[in-house]
C-alpha cells in the first residue's frame, strides 16, 4: 500500500500538486496498528485533476464517490485508497448535512476536522508530519479532543461527531477530554438533525468496537441513547432479583453490556445482544418472591424490529435480529434430555441464523460463579454438537414428508386445496421428531388416512 501511495505523491508532486495521508491513515501509523487495506489522502487537485494524474499508475478501478465532496476512489486490486480534495465547509445550522466546497489550504482543511487525532497528516516522500492541533501527545496519552477551543463549534458543524466520538473512544479505548465531553452532553439533543442511516452506520461501527460496552456506557453517560434507542434508557435500575442490591450484576443494563462484550464481533450478534433483554422492563412481575419477565422474548423481537426499522436496515437484516431476539430463550433453556424433535424444530426456526443463535446463547451466560459458568457453556457446546449431527443426517436424508401434495390428492382421489396443508404439516411434523421415516411411503398413507378421518368426524 505505502508503495503505491509514493508512487501517486511523486506523480502528483511532478505536477506541483500537494498529496499527503491524511486522518486515520495516519493515526494508525502512529498508533502502530498495522497496515490496514484502506487509505486516505488529501489534495490541492480537484477531481478531474486527480482522475487525470491517477491514470498512469492504472488503478483496477477509479469511482467517483461524490462530486461534491470531491472524493475520487481508486482500487488496486484488494488495496482501496481515497483521494479527497482539501475541503473548507460551510455549515447551514438546518441542515442534515455539512455542506462542502474545496479549499486550496492544507492547514485549513486539517482545522475542519473533528477530533485531534484526526488532524494529521504525512508527507508520503519524506514522512514527515504535519500536527497543528496536538494530536500526536493526545495520541500518546490515549485522549480524544475536539480540534481548537471551541468544542461547541466542532459539533454544530456537524453533530453526526457528537456519536463520532464515543465512536472512537470505543474503538481506541481512548478517553474523551473533560470539555469536550461536556460539550457533547450540552448539544446531545443535535442528533436529531442527523438521518438515521448516518446513525445507524456509526452505531454499526461502534458495535463492532474492541470495547463496545464502554462507547455504549459512553452513549447513556451523554444523554446520546435517548435519541439514538431511547428503549435502552429503560434497562438501567431494573432488578432480576427480588430486592434490588447496590451495584448489583443482576441489574439488566449491566447484564446487557457484558452480553454485548461477549457476543460475537458480527453486526447480527451484536444487535441481538444489545437488544435480547429489552423487553425487560415491560414485563417484569414478581411471584413468590421471585423475578419473572414472562414473554419478554416475544414483545422484545418485536420492539427489536421497530428500534432496527427506525435506523433503516434492511428487511433481511431486521428478520435476523428479531428472531435471534424471539429464540434465545429457547436456545438458553436447552437441556439433554431435549428429543432430537426439538434440536430440529429450533435449527428449522432459526434457519440461517443458527451459529449467531448458538453464539448468542454463550454470550448470555454472565455470571460470575465459574461452576455455573462451566456448566452453561458445556450446555451450549452439547446444543452446537447435536446440531451438527442432526445437520449432517439431514444432509444425508433431507427432511420432508414422505407423501407430497401430489401423492396425497391420489391417495385421497381429490383436487388440490386447502385440506392438504394440515396433512403435510402432521406427516412433516412426525418426521422432525423421528416417528415417521422420510421415505416411508406406506406408514405416511397409513396415518394420513387417520388423520384425514379424525378431522371430518362431525
Amino acid at each position: 500500500m505505502l508503495d503505491i501511495i509514493i508512487t501517486l505523491a511523486r506523480a502528483f508532486r511532478a505536477q506541483q500538486k500537494q498529496l499527503y495521508m491524511v486522518g486515520g491513515t495516519v493515526r494508525d501509523v502512529l498508533l502502530h496498528r498495522g497496515q490496514s487495506a484502506d487509505a486516505d489522502l488529501a489534495t490541492d487537485a480537484h477531481p478531474d485533476e486527480i482522475k487525470r494524474l491517477v491514470a498512469p499508475t492504472h488503478p483496477t478501478a477509479v469511482v467517483l464517490v461524490g462530486e461534491r465532496f470531491g472524493t475520487v476512489r481508486l482500487h488496486y486490486d484488494t488495496n482501496i485508497i481515497e483521494i479527497t480534495t482539501f475541503r473548507s465547509e460551510r455549515y447551514n445550522p438546518e441542515s442534515r448535512k455539512p455542506e462542502v466546497c474545496f479549499g486550496t489550504d492544507l492547514s485549513e482543511d486539517l482545522h475542519r476536522r473533528d477530533f485531534t487525532i484526526n488532524a494529521l497528516a504525512r508527507d508520503p516522500l519524506n514522512g514527515h508530519i504535519i500536527d497543528l492541533f496536538g494530536g500526536r501527545q493526545d495520541l500518546e496519552a490515549h485522549i480524544l479532543r475536539a480540534v481548537g477551543d471551541e468544542p461547541d463549534k466542532r459539533f454544530d458543524e456537524d453533530p453526526l461527531r457528537l456519536l463520532r466520538a464515543v465512536r472512537f473512544a470505543a474503538q481506541l479505548n481512548f478517553t474523551i477530554e473533560p470539555e469536550t465531553k461536556r460539550s457533547i452532553a450540552r448539544q446531545a439533543s443535535k442528533l436529531q438533525k442527523i438521518s438515521r442511516e448516518r446513525i445507524r452506520d456509526e452505531m454499526n461501527k461502534l458495535l463492532l468496537a474492541a470495547y463496545p460496552a464502554r462507547g455504549l456506557d459512553l452513549l447513556m453517560e451523554l444523554g446520546l441513547m435517548e435519541w439514538i434507542i431511547p428503549e435502552v434508557l429503560e434497562l438501567r435500575g431494573v432488578s432480576q432479583q427480588p430486592v434490588a442490591r447496590k451495584a448489583s450484576t443482576k441489574d439488566v443494563y449491566a447484564h446487557v453490556l457484558r452480553v454485548v462484550e461477549n457476543s460475537a464481533p458480527r453486526l447480527t450478534s451484536r444487535w441481538a445482544a444489545l437488544l435480547h433483554d429489552i423487553a425487560k422492563p415491560r414485563t417484569k412481575s414478581v411471584e413468590d418472591n421471585k423475578v419473572h419477565f414472562f414473554g419478554h422474548e416475544d414483545i422484545g423481537a418485536y420492539m427489536a424490529r421497530d428500534i432496527l426499522k427506525r435506523l433503516h436496515f434492511d428487511r433481511d437484516f431486521i428478520d435476523s435480529v428479531s428472531r435471534l431476539v424471539r429464540l434465545h430463550m429457547r436456545a438458553n433453556a436447552y437441556t439433554s434430555d431435549w428429543t432430537d424433535g426439538a434440536v430440529r424444530r429450533l435449527m428449522l426456526d432459526s434457519g440461517d441464523t443458527l451459529p449467531d443463535l448458538l453464539d448468542l446463547s454463550r454470550a448470555d451466560i454472565t455470571s460470575y460463579r465459574v461452576d455455573k459458568i462451566a456448566r452453561a457453556a458445556a450446555r451450549v457446546t452439547e446444543l452446537a454438537e447435536r446440531c451438527q449431527r442432526l445437520q449432517e443426517e439431514a444432509e444425508r436424508v433431507p427432511l420432508k414428508s414422505p407423501l407430497n401434495g401430489d401423492d396425497l390428492m391420489k391417495l385421497f382421489g381429490r383436487g388440490p386445496g386447502p385440506w392438504l396443508r394440515p396433512i403435510k404439516d402432521h406427516l412433516l411434523s412426525l418426521v422432525i421428531d423421528g416417528m415417521l421415516s422420510p421415505d416411508d411411503q406406506e406408514e405416511a398413507a397409513r396415518i394420513a388416512r387417520t388423520f384425514v378421518e379424525e378431522m371430518e368426524k362431525p
